[in-house]
């Protein structure tokens, strides 16, 4: 694919590398450089491309010719993504997004600034995904639903028909909603966690850990060395 386009990535933590390789796979963007905050900046290089501070990102890469994408996950529940996106988009920045040309996403699906879609995700008819959010890989988003700004949506979620994610709230891998249902903003709901009803503002759903067996599985399996 010709590259056109050059793009800086915020982070850079294994996300950061993932957005990279998915970047130059499948994109117009040429990553160029990666860049974090100068108390966190521990690498001069990555993967062969430069590192700077944030602070300095204007005097190395010109807003006028670059975009951004902030690569971190859900780090206070979305808001170091959400805060350094903000602070690139003053800086000049336009914020790119990636959807992988392997999702399956709806003609009539709405999707905002600084998205990141990976593969294997189902979208259905009349969803609107907003600003900054996330959609690991293998998720389904049922039609009529809207995921709000700065979510972040872990792999193999099933989130049904005419369901309404809060801002900024992050859903664990294999968590399902029911249909109809509203999660407040602020919400984290771990991994598998079954929603049916709607939540309120800033809950937290953990997940159940499974009891041990007195019996050990190869007992229960009858193996004898």
């Amino acid at each position: 694919m010709t590259k056109t386009k050059k793009l800086v990535i915020v982070g850079d933590s294994a996300f950061a590398q993932v957005a990279h390789e998915y970047f130059e796979a499948d994109t117009d963007y040429a990553v160029v450089g990666f860049s974090v905050e100068r108390a966190y900046l521990k690498q001069q290089e990555m993967t062969g491309l430069p590192v700077v501070p944030f602070e300095e990102l204007v005097s190395t890469f010109d807003p006028e010719t670059h975009e951004i994408y902030v690569a971190t996950v859900y780090t206070q529940l979305n808001r170091l993504r959400t805060r350094l996106a903000n602070s690139a988009k003053e800086k000049g920045y336009r914020l790119a997004s990636y959807i992988s040309p392997r999702a399956f996403v709806w003609r009539n699906v709405e999707i905002g600034e600084h998205c990141f879609i990976f593969e294997d995700n189902t979208v259905q008819p009349f969803v609107k995904i907003g600003t900054n959010v996330v959609l690991w890989s293998g998720n389904h988003i049922g039609h009529h639903s809207i995921v709000r700004d700065n979510c972040f949506i872990a792999s193999h979620v099933v989130i049904s028909g005419f369901c309404d994610i809060g801002e900024n709230s992050f859903i664990g891998v294999n968590a399902t909603l029911a249909n109809n249902v509203t999660i407040g903003k602020d919400n984290w709901i771990g991994p598998s966690v079954i929603i049916m009803k709607n939540t309120e503002e800033g809950a937290l759903y953990k997940t159940e850990k499974p009891d041990l067996a007195k019996i050990s599985a190869p007992r229960f399996f009858k193996i004898k060395e």
